[in-house]
C-alpha cells in the first residue's frame, strides 16, 4: 500500500506509525516544508512560495497563511502526481493548512487526518484565566474566525483520530462519530523507572542524586497556557515550607500558544520578575530546552512533578513523566482529570490556588511513602491505555488499514 503522509515538519506526531508502516513492507512517503526522513520513510520537502499580504484584514491573516501552505503543499503534490504517484492513503495533520487542497489532486484518495483541538471563543482555554481574558467581542471573533481552517478539513476529512477524550469532545458535534481516540503512544518499555539516578544540570553541573527533593517542572516553553504564572508564585511559600528542595524548570523562554509577551520581554522573566525578591534563585535552575536523554534523566529523578494546564492539549510530558513513575501534582481542568483520578494515580488541585499548590507539593515532599502506591498506579495507567506498542501502534495501524479500504 502507498501511504502519505502530510505534516509541516515530519514526523511530527506521526514518528512511530509512519516508520512501523514503512518498515511493515508499505511505500510511505511524506510531504513536508521542513521534514526528516525516517527509517522506512522518505520526505519530500517543498518550499512556501510567498508570505502573508501586509496590512490583510486581522482576523483573515491567519488564514491567509493556511491558504498559503495549502497551495505549496498541493503545488508539490501535483508534482508527484506527474511523475506517477497516487497514494492509497492520505494521513495527514491538517492544522496548519496543507491538507486543503489535496482532493483536487487525488479526489478519489481516502484522508485520515490526525485532530489535535478545535477552537472556541468559551468553554475551553479562551477566556479560562481570567487574568489574560479576552473581554473585547473582536478578541472572540478572531478567535471563532481560526477555525475556517479547521471546518475545511473537516469537511474534507474521511476519518479521523484524536489523542484524548476531551480533545475530541472540542470538536462540533456533527464530526465526532468520524473521529476514533487514540493517543499517540508512550514507549513505557524505554520511559520505566530506574533506581540511584545521578544527573549533573545547569551551568555549575550540579549533581542531583535519586532521593533528594527535586521538583520539576516542564513546558515546550514557559507561559501561562501551562501554569508557568502559578508555578512561579507558589515558590515563595513552597520554598518556605521546603527549605532544602531544588526546583527544575524546563522549557524555553518563546510562546508555543496563547498571546505573546509584551514586545521586549518573555513570560518567564515577567513571573520571575514578580517573584525573585522572595525566592532563593540558588534553588531554582532555568534548564532551558534539553536534549531528550537528558530531560528524561531529571524526570527519573523527580520527588513531584507539577504539571498544571488550560483546557487544552494534553502535553505528552505529563504521560512520560507518570511512565517514569513520577507523582503528578496536576491541575484539576479536563484534559488532566481525564488521566489523574485525585489521590489513586496522582493528586490535583485548582489551577488558580497558589496556596493548596504549594501545600501539597510540600507534603509530597515530605511523605513520600505515603505517595508511593499512587506512583506505582500512574505507570499502571500509562501502561494500561496509553502503551504505545501494546495498545496505541496496533490501532492506529488498523485505522489505517480501515480506512485505505474506503472510497474519498
Amino acid at each position: 500500500m502507498k501511504i502519505l503522509f502530510v505534516h509541516q515538519n515530519f514526523p511530527g506526531q506521526f514518528r512511530h506509525l509512519a516508520s512501523a508502516l514503512g518498515m511493515g513492507g508499505h511505500e510511505v512517503r511524506s510531504l513536508a516544508i521542513k521534514g526528516t526522513a525516517l527509517h522506512g520513510a522518505e520526505v519530500c520537502n517543498y518550499p512556501v512560495s510567498r508570505g502573508s499580504t501586509p496590512n490583510i484584514h486581522p482576523w483573515a491573516g491567519d488564514f491567509e497563511t493556511k491558504l498559503i501552505r495549502g497551495e505549496a503543499c498541493a503545488a508539490a503534490a501535483a508534482r508527484m502526481q506527474a511523475e506517477g504517484y497516487c497514494p492509497d492513503l492520505i494521513v495527514g495533520h491538517p492544522g496548519w493548512g496543507e491538507m486543503l487542497f489535496l482532493k483536487e489532486i487525488w479526489p478519489k484518495v481516502p484522508h485520515l487526518h490526525f485532530l489535535e483541538f478545535y477552537y472556541s471563543p468559551d468553554g475551553a482555554d479562551v477566556g479560562f484565566d481570567p487574568e489574560f481574558r479576552l473581554s473585547d467581542w473582536h478578541n472572540l471573533a478572531r478567535v471563532r474566525a481560526k477555525n475556517a481552517n479547521g471546518l475545511l478539513n473537516l469537511e474534507l476529512m474521511d476519518a479521523a483520530y484524536s489523542p484524548t477524550q476531551w480533545q475530541r469532545s472540542s470538536y462540533p458535534a456533527l464530526y465526532q462519530p468520524r473521529v476514533d481516540v487514540i493517543h499517540d503512544g508512550i514507549d513505557t518499555d524505554t520511559l520505566a523507572p530506574a533506581s540511584a539516578q545521578v544527573a549533573n544540570v545547569g551551568p555549575d553541573k550540579l549533581t542531583l542524586k535519586t532521593g533528594m527533593e527535586i521538583v520539576t517542572f516542564v513546558n515546550r516553553n514557559l507561559e501561562p497556557y501551562r501554569g508557568y504564572h502559578v508555578f512561579m508564585r507558589a515558590l515563595p511559600r513552597l520554598q518556605a515550607l521546603r527549605p532544602n528542595a531544588l526546583f527544575l524548570l524546563v522549557g524555553g523562554d518563546g510562546v508555543s500558544y496563547g498571546a505573546a509577551a509584551p514586545k521586549g520581554t518573555s513570560w518567564k522573566n515577567i513571573f520571575l520578575e514578580e517573584v525573585k525578591d522572595r525566592i532563593d534563585m540558588s534553588r531554582v535552575l532555568f534548564l532551558g530546552n534539553l536534549p531528550y536523554s537528558t530531560f528524561i534523566g531529571i524526570l527519573r529523578l523527580s520527588a513531584a512533578h507539577v504539571y498544571l494546564t488550560y483546557p487544552f492539549v494534553l502535553s505528552w510530558s505529563m504521560l512520560e513523566a507518570m511512565s517514569l513513575g513520577a507523582l503528578i501534582v496536576g491541575s484539576r481542568t479536563p484534559p488532566v482529570e481525564e488521566v489523574i483520578e485525585h489521590e489513586r494515580n496522582g493528586v490535583l488541585v485548582d489551577f488558580f490556588d497558589v496556596d493548596g499548590l504549594a501545600d501539597r507539593v510540600a507534603d509530597v515532599l515530605a511523605n513520600p511513602q505515603h505517595y508511593q502506591g499512587m506512583r506505582e498506579a500512574a505507570r499502571q495507567t500509562v501502561i494500561d491505555r496509553y502503551d504505545l506498542r501494546r495498545h496505541c501502534l496496533p490501532q492506529q495501524i488498523a485505522l489505517v488499514e480501515r480506512v485505505a479500504g474506503m472510497k474519498a
